[in-house]
Formats: structure tokens, C-alpha cells, sequence
């Protein structure tokens, strides 16, 4: 993994987020890599109840200041970035005032989904690639946590397909049994097709639940990890019968040394 490079795309992160299957993994991998000489970057939402302050964010205004088009509207993307003390890894954060500044991830204090969840997640995912772009590191793989990451795979492979940086990039998704109630907006597949996202593409999205939102990243990603011991039959089977190249569940003891071969042997 010497000197290989690998962009984390996630929904959480710890130290800046609690502790969960999402986050843990998207602070244990990264470290691993970068303790074995691989080249990472990291990228999550800042939400409103990252405290900046103690986690020390501050803005890069050479990489803020560009408007993102979601479903007709231009809204101004803020780039903040911050590091996780002790292990030399810089964290961007995806910012936006009307899409993370609630004090909040992905719900109000009753539990109820935040109704443009749709339009964060799409958001996220296109200043995410504007932001790599921009920083002119070009990742062989991309690996994405977490389902308010899980637009990125479908963007890559569809609105910025033409884009030459990402010609040799590989996508990997972990998927996880951390599920939601509900289903987004039911208006979700219109406004991917108002980027022109394929119709075959995005034709999961007609019920953005979140298996649904899961397998249509499986369909956009070249190998899969699953993450969590107690994923769904239904996932799991997708998973199994999808022909991409996947890593069963691995106890975190083993963990370090599959995930290495994984990468090594299957991600190609």
C-alpha cells in the first residue's frame, strides 16, 4: 500500500462525530493505511454539532467560494479542514449554511429525517469530487461509509464520467446495517435526473429507502465490504449475487490483514 492514495468519503467520523460501527471504520481505516505508507485524505459533512472550536476547523478559502447547482438552485460550497490529533491525517468538511448548519446529522430531536436529506446527500457527493478536483489528488480508490455518502459512487460513474482524473479511480463501499425509518424524498429521482443521470441508473431511487439507496450503490461501486455482522438477508444476498468483488464480514481482530489483501488482491 506504499504510496498508494485513498479518499475516504463518509456520513461520520470519530473524533468529530459519537461512536459508531460508520464513524469508528471511517477513522480505523484511514489510520491503518496511513501507518502502512498509503496516502489518505478524508471527507465528511460539517455538521452543526461538530463543535469547531475544540476540533480546531478552520476554512480553506482557496477551495471555498464555488456554487453547486442541486435541483435548480446554486448553493455556495464552504471547504473547512481540521486534523486528527496525533495520527497526521487531514479531515475536509463539506459545508453548506442551509444544508449542516442545524444542530444535528440527519434528524430533528423527535427522530424525524430531515426532509432535504436528498438534497444534502447530493450535494455532498458533487463537493466532494469539485473539492478532489480542486486539490489535484487524484485517488486510486475512493472508499465510501455510510449512506449520506452513498450518492457518490452513482455520481462518479454517471455525471462526471468524463472526467479524466478519476479515468483509473476504484470504488469501494462499505455497506452497513445502520438503517433509517422512512424513505427520503420521494422527489429524489427527479432531481437526479435533473443532472441526467441515466434512467436505468437511478431507477432504485423511485423508493429512496434505504435498501433501496444501498444497492443502487452496490450497482455503481467496484467491490463491496460488508460491515456490519448483522446486515439484512436482503443485502446480503444482493451483495453475494452482484459479481463484484466483496469482503465478507471480518472481526475487527483479523481485520487489518484481509482489508490489506482485499485492497492488494481484489481492488484492481
Amino acid at each position: 500500500m506504499n504510496d498508494k492514495r485513498i479518499l475516504y468519503v463518509s456520513s461520520e467520523v470519530v473524533p468529530y462525530l459519537a461512536e459508531n460501527e460508520v464513524s469508528l471504520h471511517s477513522y480505523e481505516l484511514p489510520k491503518m493505511i496511513n501507518e502502512v505508507g498509503g496516502q489518505i485524505r478524508i471527507f465528511m459533512p460539517r455538521y452543526g454539532n461538530i463543535n469547531e472550536r475544540r476540533h480546531q476547523l478552520h476554512e480553506v478559502i482557496r477551495l471555498s467560494g464555488m456554487n453547486l447547482v442541486v435541483n435548480d438552485m446554486d448553493m455556495p460550497l464552504i471547504i473547512k479542514v481540521a486534523s486528527i490529533p496525533k495520527e497526521r491525517i487531514q479531515v475536509y468538511f463539506i459545508d453548506n449554511d442551509e444544508y449542516f448548519k442545524r444542530k444535528a446529522t440527519f434528524s430533528d430531536e423527535e427522530g424525524v429525517l430531515y426532509p432535504d436529506n436528498d438534497e444534502r446527500a447530493i450535494f455532498f457527493a458533487k463537493g466532494v469530487v469539485e473539492t478532489v478536483k480542486k486539490l489535484n489528488w487524484v485517488p486510486d480508490i475512493i472508499h465510501v461509509h455510510g449512506w449520506m455518502a452513498s450518492l457518490l459512487p452513482v455520481y462518479l460513474k454517471h455525471y462526471y464520467k468524463d472526467e479524466g482524473i478519476f479515468e483509473d479511480t476504484k470504488i469501494i463501499t462499505s455497506i452497513y446495517a445502520a438503517d433509517f425509518e422512512g424513505t427520503l424524498d420521494a422527489e429524489l429521482i427527479s432531481k437526479l435526473a435533473f443532472d441526467n443521470l441515466p434512467k436505468e441508473a437511478i431507477s432504485k431511487y423511485k423508493e429512496p429507502g434505504f435498501t433501496n439507496l444501498m444497492k443502487a450503490t452496490i450497482d455503481h461501486s467496484d467491490a463491496i465490504i460488508m460491515a456490519s455482522n448483522d446486515l439484512s438477508a436482503d443485502l446480503t444476498k444482493y451483495i453475494e449475487t452482484s459479481k463484484k468483488p466483496f469482503l465478507p464480514f471480518t472481526p475487527k481482530e483479523t481485520f487489518k490483514e484481509t482489508y490489506l489483501e482485499f485492497l492488494k488482491n481484489k481492488v484492481q
